[in-house]
């Protein structure tokens, strides 16, 4: 499992996601439970889709706040 806030990941891709189906995932920031079927965020350490992971995206929220989950254009602007 990758670390969310590891330092070898430059930047995040990420969309919004909601699934009929019933899964049940661990949000990597806050490690609690994450139905698939509510409003969430698929997440993949610079878009590498085979280490996607979910989150909740109230836990993207504070980690864009806190300066520790930067995007493309937010890594690729130096930002």
């Amino acid at each position: 499992m990758t670390p969310v806030t590891s330092d070898d990941v430059r930047w995040w891709a990420m969309r919004p996601a909601q699934s009929n189906r019933p899964a049940t995932y661990r949000c990597p920031f806050c490690n609690e439970l994450l139905h698939a079927m509510s409003d969430h965020v698929v997440i993949a350490p610079e878009g590498d889709v085979n280490r996607r992971r979910h989150a909740h995206m109230e836990c993207i929220v504070e980690a864009r706040k806190a300066g520790t989950f930067r995007t493309y254009d937010e890594w690729r602007g130096g930002l």
